[in-house]
């Protein structure tokens, strides 16, 4: 049964590496509440939370699961995310319904890529975090050597909320106990510990610490939530989930101790996605109107489109009305569900802090607020890394244009990390995503769920054409076909903008030469080779042009006279203008361990790259900042997974047009000349 009351909600998702454990850690907490009646395993397919046939097939999460538990009085909702680094977007997401961060660390891998991404995406978005450290009854691990980088890497306010013992097949909480033998480590002075980061969160309780009372434990408990939402205490939690050890204790950790929605900081809704648009008041009140924020959208096989909704404000029930973004209509809730992996139950209503998911919700976009009042409101989901990786692709099947425009449109829906666009330059349709894998993945799911097929290439660079030097040019357009003739004649002069200025058009014509209602005419003709290329066929840029003379035929002129005219004097002053082709360069954010260094610097160089510094990073990370042509580093997320085993990542954006190389520049030009001749 659906809690209530803010109170009683607890809303935590799980964070980490590939591979730390994640789905199956979740596993064991169905299986000890009861939810269900065997540890579902990622290996065999009988995950509840990984129970797509592509996630089957992969043995990984691809996408966030859903499940919540009933204990002790309280709903805990828990969302399990992908851990591997292509699926980013859906991880980050995620943290919009949440209030607290389980980061689960491997003790066999310890600390990985992923697990300072997560961390650090994390802090950002205001969540208080714990870490879970899994498989502690593993052979040959070093559980000590583990919380000495935890401690490096993440900090002091990492503290002990159990130590295991019994050679890692049980744990000793250190938060209700103030001694017991555990395999390493003093639970005394875990305890003591535990109970200085808590009360370092409150003045009051740190005075009477201090001047030597003893603390109650209610006191401690009812603080505890406040001092992970302060960052004081980030607990850390020992399980092996195979072997049900910690899973009970990190359960009624989260019942009791963390923080729920209504302790929790209040999302920030906008009145506009105006920067400076007002704040709207919103706090988990049960008594106010409606306020809801789509996190996430689905898409169940049954039940259709399903937007997981994480509510913000009121309690929400079949009959009650919203508002979305800024429209006047209103749209009735209807059906509401609860979530656990591929199953949903519909409950009749729900309050502030619960998630829950609404079907048949076509209007509805991921990252929305719905809203009872009619206030615009918006709500920023958490910021994911731009796609850069892509790939062009065409249908197998011929007329299936429109079917992969439908289906790419409900995969974007469901990613945020997942974009398309129709190239007009290139004439290509290019999917983007974080890698290799992820647009893997993302054409699995198009041929699994729509019966789509596509081939792909590596789509073509959106290089630009610019002019280095300023030139003249001139065209006379004469046309005489016995009946009524065209004429115009233009003169005009080119010359440079400074990069990303784009285009700027001239009057410079002095008297009635052209009669300016022809201006607009010779513009356009400009506009004609500015779009399609003038040397190499790609968009031109940072370009004045003047027209500074003419002729006109008081009979035969006409706007399409100087249309062809003001093109052709543009190709003519352009050929004389030194012309150059432009390629797109990319900041990169490369992050590795540090002994890689060399290797990486060295394989930029060869890129034609830069390395614009470097930082140092707790645990012996380094995160290399670069820009290099996007053309050699498209594939380079393989490059990378070469160099240093898998343990790199890199995150690239745009940053700016370059010159081309002259050599890459006759090799292209030439490229093209010959397709042409060709075609």
């Amino acid at each position: 049964m659906p809690a209530t009351k803010p109170s009683d909600i607890r809303n935590i998702v799980l964070l980490g590496h590939g591979g730390a454990g994640k789905t199956t850690f979740a596993e064991a907490i169905l299986l000890n509440c009861k939810v269900t009646t065997r540890l579902g395993s990622v290996d065999d397919g009988s995950s509840m939370l990984d129970f797509t046939e592509l996630e089957k097939d992969r043995k990984h999460s691809v996408d966030p699961s859903l499940a919540y538990i009933d204990v002790a009085g309280k709903t805990i909702n828990i969302i399990d995310t992908p851990g591997y680094p292509d699926f980013v977007g859906g991880a980050l997401t995620s943290m919009a319904g949440a209030d607290a961060a389980v980061i689960v660390i491997s003790s066999v891998h310890g600390i990985e890529t992923n697990t300072r991404r997560m961390y650090k995406a994390a802090k950002e978005a205001g969540l208080p975090i714990c870490f879970v450290i899994t498989k502690i009854n593993s052979e040959n691990i070093d559980l000590h050597a583990l919380m000495d980088a935890l401690h490096e890497t993440f900090g002091h306010e990492c503290h002990h909320m159990n130590l295991p013992a019994d050679g890692g097949n049980k744990v000793i909480d250190c938060f209700t106990n103030t001694e017991g033998d555990s395999d390493w480590g003093s639970v005394a002075k875990a305890h003591e510990e535990l109970v200085e980061s808590v009360i370092e969160s409150d003045e009051e309780m740190m005075e009477a610490y201090l001047g030597g009372e003893e603390i109650p434990a209610e006191k401690l408990g009812a603080a505890f939530g406040s001092a992970m939402e302060e960052g004081t205490l980030v607990p850390v939690f020992f399980t092996s989930a195979r072997n049900d050890v910690g899973i009970t204790k990190f359960i009624d950790a989260v019942a009791g101790y963390f923080p729920s929605p209504d302790i929790a900081p209040a999302r920030k809704v906008k009145s506009s996605q105006a920067e400076d648009a007002e704040d709207v008041a919103v706090t988990a009140d049960t008594d106010k109107p409606f306020v809801g924020h789509a996190f996430k959208i689905t898409t169940d096989p049954f039940v259709g489109k399903l937007a997981w909704i994480r509510i913000l404000q009121g309690t929400v029930k079949g009959d009650t009305t919203y508002h979305l973004r800024d429209e006047k209509k209103t749209v009735k809730v209807g059906h509401l569900f609860k979530i656990i992996g591929s199953e949903t139950k519909e409950v009749k209503q729900a309050v502030a802090g619960d998630i829950i998911a609404l079907a048949k919700v076509e209007e509805i976009n991921r990252g929305d607020v719905l809203h009872a009042d009619a206030t615009a409101m918006y709500c920023q989901l958490p910021k994911t890394p731009t796609p850069m990786f892509s790939l062009a692709v065409t249908p197998k099947s011929r007329g299936d244009e429109q079917k992969i425009s439908e289906a790419l449109h409900r995969l974007i829906e469901e990613d945020p990390t997942f974009v398309t666009t129709r190239d007009s330059q290139t004439h290509e349709t290019v999917i983007s995503g974080v890698g290799d894998l992820h647009l893997r993945m993302m054409l699995t799911k198009m041929k699994q769920r729509f019966n789509i097929e596509v081939d792909t290439k590596p789509p073509k660079i959106p290089y630009r054409e610019t002019i280095t030097a300023k030139a003249e040019g001139h065209h006379r357009h004469k046309k005489q076909t016995g009946g009524a003739g065209q004429f115009g004649e233009v003169y005009l002069r080119v010359e440079p903008l400074e990069r990303g200025a784009g285009f700027e058009f001239e009057n410079a014509l002095f008297g009635e030469s052209i009669p300016r209602q022809y201006l607009p005419a010779i513009e356009k003709g400009i506009r004609d080779v500015m779009g399609a290329g003038a040397i190499a066929g790609y968009p031109m840029q940072d370009i004045k042009v003047s027209v500074y003379d003419g002729k006109h035929h008081p009979v035969d002129s006409k706007e399409v006279a100087f249309r062809a005219a003001g093109k052709w004097a543009f190709i003519d002053a352009v050929e004389k203008a030194k012309p150059a082709l432009l390629e797109p360069f990319v900041d990169m954010e490369i992050t590795i361990p540090a002994n890689f260094m060399g290797d990486i610097a060295s394989d930029l160089s060869g890129r034609r790259g830069r390395i614009l510094g470097q930082d140092m990073l707790p645990g012996n990370i380094a995160c290399v900042k670069a820009q290099a042509p996007l053309s050699e580093v498209m594939q380079y997320n393989s490059q990378l997974r070469s160099v240093t085993g898998g343990q790199g990542s890199y995150a690239m954006e745009l940053s700016h047009y370059e010159p081309v190389p002259g050599n890459v520049q006759q090799q292209l030009v030439a490229a093209v000349k010959k397709a042409k001749e060709e075609g």
